[in-house]
């Protein structure tokens, strides 16, 4: 196994893990799922950064299948485990298609976590509306739902990522 193969695997290892831990430090929490965390998604964007869309992809898809069987594996409907997981964190990986310096790293990140809040929306407008107020949209109460904590998600993870960039610009350019 070449080198920088083998660095990209481990590395990929070590960012699942450290953003499965960021992961349980909530911020708040929402009633039905979602919380603010501290930056839980931050190590996978930088993973993708680093290594690109088609790895980070796998990392963070890794991580979707990691938390939701370290959440206890329950769902109330397949689409759910799809949208809330599988793809919902798996678009974290788009990240690694905008890269270069910092604006181009933080317009990735804000794409990624765009698209995670997409999929989440999805989730929560045919899986999750059962919870909605009766009579209310449930696209309606999937956007206020989920951009109550998604929103806060992107803003810090975005403003950190541009602050912290420059510290990481060797590392992200490093292959081996």
């Amino acid at each position: 196994m070449k080198r920088s193969n083998l660095l990209r695997i481990v590395e990929g290892g070590i960012f699942i893990a450290l953003s499965i831990v960021l992961d349980y430090i909530k911020i708040w929490r929402m009633p039905q799922g979602g919380s603010v965390t501290a930056l839980a998604m931050l190590p996978l964007i930088l993973y993708s950064q680093k290594w690109g869309f088609k790895n980070g992809l796998l990392a963070s898809t890794t991580f979707g299948v990691l938390k939701f069987l370290l959440s206890g594996g329950f769902s109330l409907h397949p689409l759910s485990i799809i949208f809330d997981y599988l793809v919902g964190f798996g678009v974290l990986g788009f990240a690694g298609a905008i890269r270069g310096d910092r604006i181009k790293a933080t317009m990735g990140a804000a794409l990624a976590i765009f698209l995670r809040f997409i999929s989440v929306f999805i989730s929560g407008a045919f899986v999750w509306y059962i919870y909605a107020p009766e009579g209310m949209n449930p696209y309606y109460y999937s956007f206020i739902y989920n951009i109550t904590y998604m929103g806060p998600e992107l803003v810090l993870t975005c403003a950190v990522l541009a602050i912290i960039y420059p510290k990481f610009e060797k590392f992200l350019k490093a292959k081996n």
